[in-house]
C-alpha cells in the first residue's frame, strides 16, 4: 500500500466480539495506529489473538494481528471492564442471528448493552458506543440506549460494516463505503465526529447520516447485493435455456456504466410506466413459462410496481378535498401516456368520486395521437374535462396536490408556494420520497 496510514489523533478503542467483524476490525485498527484491545467471552479468541494468531481463517488477518501485537497496539481479555477502562470508543461486534421467525436475535446485543449501562457508574470520561452488529432500525434507540441506562456519558452511534468474508481485511483497508450515523451527524465534533475520524488514514470520507438512516443503509446495501446475484442467476438460467452465453449478456450489460451499473433509477419515487419496461417484464415471464422455467425475481417486478401504486393511491385518497394531479405522462419530459401509473391513479380517484384536476407541461390533448390516445381515451374517456391548460389553474382548483413526475424548478417553486398540501410521489421535495411523502406548505397562498 502506498499510503500514510498514520492517523491523525491514535484512538483508544475497545472492540466487543472478536468474530469475523470483531477481529477484522480490530486488527485493521491497530494497523492504522490506533491503541486497540479487543473483548470476548470465548477465551480461544482471546488468547489466540494474545499470542498473535487469528481465531480463523481470513486472508492477511493473521499477520497483521502477529504484527501489531508485538507492536503493542492490540491486545485482548475477557474482561469488558478491562477493555472500556482506557476507551474512548466501544465497537459493538456482537452477533444478530436469525430466529426460528426470521426476526433478528438480539440477545447478545442487548447482553452487551446491559454490561456497557453498569460500567458506566463511576465514569468520568465520555464514551462513544458504536454499534457495528447489523440491526434493524430504531434498534440502537430501543435496545442499546436503555440498556445504557440513558446515560449522559454514553452516546450511541451506528456504524455498520461492510466486509466479505474471504476479502474482510482488504474491504477495512480500502473501503468503498464508509457510514457513520448519529444524532449529532452533522457536527464537527462529538460522537459521531470522533468515530467517523477513526477511519481518516484510509482516504475515504465517511458519510454521516441519523442514526436510523445508518442501520437501514446496510440491509439496503445486503438486499441489493442479493438483487443483483439473484437476477443475474435468473438471467443465466434463462439464457442457458436459449443456448445462450448468459456470462456474455451479463458482461455487456455491466459495460453500460451510464443507466445499468451507476445511480440511474436508484431513487424512491412513483411506479413506472412506459411502453417498454411492463411490455418487456411480461413478455420475459411469458418466455420463461413456455419453457417451463420459473424465475421467481423476474416474476415479482411487476406485481411490486403494483403494490407500490396501490400504497400511492391509498395515500391520495387520504388527501382532502378536491385533488390536482401534477404530471399525466408516465415520467417527467415526454408526453408519452402508455401504460402511466397516473391513468390507473385517476381510474380509482375518479372511480371513488373524487373532483380531479390534472395538468402536465408537456401535454397537449390536441396533440396526442395513435396509439397514445387511443389508451388514454380508453382508460378515461372524458379526461378532456380534467385537463388544465396553465398549473395556475391546477393548483387554483385543488385543496390537496400529488406529485407524480419531477417538475421543472420554476414549476416546483410555484407548487410549493402554493400553501396546498402536497403529495410528493417523485421525490422530488428534498423530503423522502414515496407514497409516504407529504409536505404541507406552510407558505401563504400565491395568486
Amino acid at each position: 500500500m502506498n499510503r500514510d496510514l498514520s492517523p491523525l489523533t491514535p484512538q483508544d478503542i475497545a472492540v466487543l466480539g472478536l468474530g469475523y467483524v470483531g477481529c477484522v476490525t480490530a486488527a485493521c485498527l491497530a494497523e492504522i495506529g490506533h491503541r486497540v484491545i479487543g473483548v470476548d467471552r470465548d477465551a480461544f479468541k482471546v488468547n489466540s489473538v494474545l499470542a498473535g494468531r487469528a481465531p480463523f481463517f481470513e486472508p492477511g488477518l493473521a499477520e497483521i494481528i502477529a504484527r501489531n501485537v508485538a507492536a503493542g497496539r492490540l491486545a485482548a481479555t475477557v474482561s469488558l471492564a478491562e477493555a472500556l477502562a482506557a476507551a474512548d470508543i466501544a465497537l459493538i461486534c456482537v452477533g444478530t442471528p436469525s430466529e426460528r421467525n426470521g426476526n433478528l436475535g438480539l440477545d447478545q446485543l442487548r447482553r452487551v448493552a446491559h454490561e456497557i449501562g453498569e460500567l458506566l457508574d463511576g465514569r468520568t470520561r465520555p464514551l462513544a458506543v458504536a454499534v457495528r452488529s447489523t440491526v434493524y432500525p430504531g434498534t440502537c434507540e430501543e435496545v442499546v440506549l436503555p440498556g445504557l441506562k440513558h446515560s449522559p456519558l454514553a452516546a450511541v452511534v451506528s456504524n455498520p460494516e461492510f466486509l466479505r468474508e474471504g476479502a474482510a481485511v482488504r474491504d477495512f483497508m480500502q473501503p468503498a463505503l464508509i457510514v457513520v450515523g448519529g444524532a449529532d451527524a452533522g457536527a464537527s465534533s462529538g460522537p459521531v465526529a470522533r468515530v467517523a475520524s477513526m477511519y481518516s488514514p484510509l482516504g475515504v470520507e465517511p458519510i454521516r447520516v441519523a442514526l436510523r438512516t445508518a442501520e437501514l443503509i446496510k440491509y439496503a446495501c445486503n438486499a441489493f447485493h442479493a438483487v443483483k446475484i439473484a437476477f443475474a442467476n435468473e438471467v443465466g438460467t434463462l439464457a442457458a435455456e436459449l443456448g445462450i452465453d448468459g456470462a456474455e449478456v451479463m458482461d455487456t450489460l455491466c459495460r453500460d456504466t451510464a443507466l445499468n451499473i451507476s445511480p440511474a433509477y436508484l431513487k424512491p419515487g412513483f411506479a413506472f410506466g412506459g411502453s417498454c419496461l411492463p411490455k418487456d417484464l411480461r413478455a420475459l415471464v411469458y418466455r420463461a413459462s413456455r419453457l417451463d422455467l420459473h424465475l421467481p425475481m423476474i416474476e415479482a417486478i411487476l406485481p411490486s410496481n403494483q403494490a407500490h401504486l396501490d400504497r400511492a393511491i391509498q395515500r391520495a385518497l387520504e388527501l382532502p378535498g378536491r385533488l390536482g394531479v401534477f404530471g399525466l405522462a408516465f415520467k417527467e419530459n415526454t408526453d408519452d401516456l402508455r401504460e402511466s401509473p397516473v391513468v390507473r391513479l385517476l381510474e380509482v380517484l375518479i372511480g371513488k368520486g373524487r373532483k380531479v384536476r390534472v395538468y402536465d407541461p408537456h401535454i397537449q390533448l390536441g396533440d396526442i395521437y395513435g396509439s397514445n390516445q387511443q389508451y388514454l381515451l380508453s382508460a378515461i374517456p372524458h379526461i378532456g374535462n380534467l385537463m388544465d391548460a396553465t398549473i395556475e389553474s391546477m393548483i387554483e382548483g385543488a385543496d390537496g396536490i400529488v406529485i407524480t413526475q419531477r417538475p421543472a424548478a420554476a414549476l416546483l417553486s410555484r407548487l410549493e408556494r402554493s400553501g396546498k398540501p402536497l403529495l410528493d410521489l417523485a421525490g422530488s421535495l428534498g423530503a423522502p420520497a414515496g407514497p409516504a411523502a407529504t409536505k404541507l406548505c406552510a407558505e401563504s397562498p400565491v395568486t
